[in-house]
């Protein structure tokens, strides 16, 4: 587990930027159980392309999108892990990775971002995808 200032401003990289922060599972589950609408959920990470192109890559496709979802979520991995377990456990049947970005809508994951699909691009890249993701589900 990474202690907690180091993981501080990488949280507040996006919490912020107006995202909600899961640190339980329970938080996680009620949520996406009783939640109607788009959820967005960033899979936080220490690692550099979390902060190189993955958070801002997702803050740029909500300032460049007219469409956008309805919640903004976040949990971090390797830190709040049983938040993170239980996030992982909504993402099936994709393999746990981490930064990763879910959409939801009403509760179920209608689309996924892997790490392998954010390692290598370009934060540009990551928004225009995700506007994309946006116009057809949000």
């Amino acid at each position: 587990m990474y202690p907690p200032e180091l993981v501080a401003p990488m949280k507040a990289h996006l919490t912020e930027n107006g995202f909600q922060e899961f640190t339980s599972a329970s938080e996680v589950e009620d949520h996406l159980k009783d939640h109607k609408g788009t959820s967005l959920m960033v899979i936080n990470s220490v690692c550099g392309c979390a902060a190189g192109t993955c958070r801002p890559g997702v803050l740029l496709s909500l300032e460049k999108s007219d469409k956008k979802p309805d919640n903004l979520t976040t949990v971090f991995a390797g830190f709040d892990t049983e938040a993170t377990q239980k996030a992982r456990e909504f993402t099936l049947p994709f393999p746990p990775s981490s930064p990763s970005i879910a959409l939801f809508k009403d509760g179920e994951l209608v689309h996924m971002v892997e790490r392998h699909h954010i390692e290598g691009r370009s934060a540009e890249m990551i928004a225009d995808h995700l506007e994309q993701v946006y116009a057809e589900f949000c």
